[in-house]
């Protein structure tokens, strides 16, 4: 986006038409203040993403074991797993504890 002198004016005088000439110091202070947080918030950022990377070193990596399985195993003789299960896609039965009330 290439913004010219004449432009730049344009855009400059829309602004002073629509906020008038004694809000464009207030305008701008909060402006610069915002834009001052958000710096403030990416160079925050930005110092935890460089210290997180620097304590992991690959000694550190070596020392980590893979985390246990949480999936519970079922056994093929289990009741639960002979029974065959319902289609999802199928309504339920008329007479189904679901429908009585």
């Amino acid at each position: 986006m290439n913004l010219a002198g004449p432009d730049l004016i344009v855009i400059l005088l829309i602004i002073l038409v629509l906020f008038g000439a004694k809000k464009l110091p207030e305008l701008a202070r909060g402006m610069g203040q915002a834009v001052k947080e958000f710096q403030k918030a990416k160079d925050e950022f930005s110092d935890e993403l460089h210290k997180a990377g620097k304590t992991e070193t690959p000694a550190a990596r070596a020392d980590l074991q893979p985390p246990a399985s949480t999936v519970a195993r079922t056994d093929a003789t289990s009741p639960a797993a002979t029974q065959p299960r319902p289609d999802p896609n199928q309504s339920t039965p008329p007479g189904n504890s679901a429908d009585q009330v």
